[in-house]
């Protein structure tokens, strides 16, 4: 198969995932109403957060090698409020947990966010590493140009770096400066 078909079926795959899964997350809540509430809200995060994992899942299937990173700003704006209304719907004792008790909906969306954002803080997808082929580099430059200027520039650097002057050529330069400096005053003269 080649790679854009191999994507859509790996899609495809992950939206059937989906699909089960909230099939499944209805059973899970028909058995939460035969349990008693703490057990059952308990539950209830425990499938929601799973959930929010599969989404992650399913939006972030690729090749390549997984990117990991820290993300503070999703940690802050994201996982931080989710995991504090979830507490907040489940704790009598915090702010806000009788606006948020009564609102069922909102708990829900609440674990499907930190199901998500809480990989998503540490990974943020697949990345692919491409071959680079140096004699395609090579005949994609364009001869002269500014690549060629930075090349020049770079490689006069490195002799400069490396050159010391000594008196001798102090001299020399200065003679050659007294040339340039007679051509000029003769040519000014003309």
């Amino acid at each position: 198969m080649n790679k854009s078909s191999r994507e859509k079926l790996n899609l495809f795959f992950s939206s059937f995932l989906v699909i089960g899964y909230i099939i499944c997350a209805y059973f899970f809540m028909t058995l939460t109403s035969r349990v008693s509430d703490s057990v059952g809200s308990l539950i209830e995060v425990v499938v929601f957060l799973l959930f929010g994992l599969l989404v992650f899942y399913a939006t972030r299937v690729g090749e390549g090698v997984p990117v990991k990173r820290f993300s503070p700003i999703v940690l802050c704006v994201l996982d931080i409020p989710a995991l504090f209304i979830i507490i907040a719907s489940l704790a009598p004792s915090f702010p806000l947990h009788v606006a948020l008790a009564s609102q069922p909906v909102v708990m829900m969306f609440a674990c499907i966010a930190l199901g998500y954002g809480v990989p998503y803080t540490f990974l943020s997808g697949f990345e692919m590493k491409e071959e680079i082929d140096e004699e395609a580099v090579a005949q994609a430059l364009v001869e002269g140009g500014i690549a060629e200027e930075l090349a020049q520039l770079q490689e006069a650097e490195e002799l400069d770096a490396d050159e010391v002057a000594t008196e001798e050529d102090v001299e020399e330069l200065q003679a050659i400066d007294g040339v340039e400096e007679t051509k000029e005053a003769e040519d000014i003269a003309e």
